[in-house]
């Protein structure tokens, strides 16, 4: 299956994927990493999201 046509987080779910096996990382370091790279950005997201919501009150 080609991934020319697919979303940009599945080919970026490949290619992590790819490191991960390319590396040799275990699947518990893995999926601890992947935890704390989830929650970093989960957690910029919603700052983003307070930021720009301040942003477009009127002051």
């Amino acid at each position: 299956m080609s991934l020319d046509k697919a979303p940009k987080y599945i080919k970026l779910a490949v290619d992590l994927i790819d490191i991960l096996e390319t590396n040799e990382v275990d699947s518990e370091t893995a999926i601890q990493a992947l935890e704390i790279v989830l929650r970093d950005f989960k957690k910029r997201q919603a700052t983003k999201a307070l930021e720009t919501s301040a942003e477009k009150k009127p002051q």
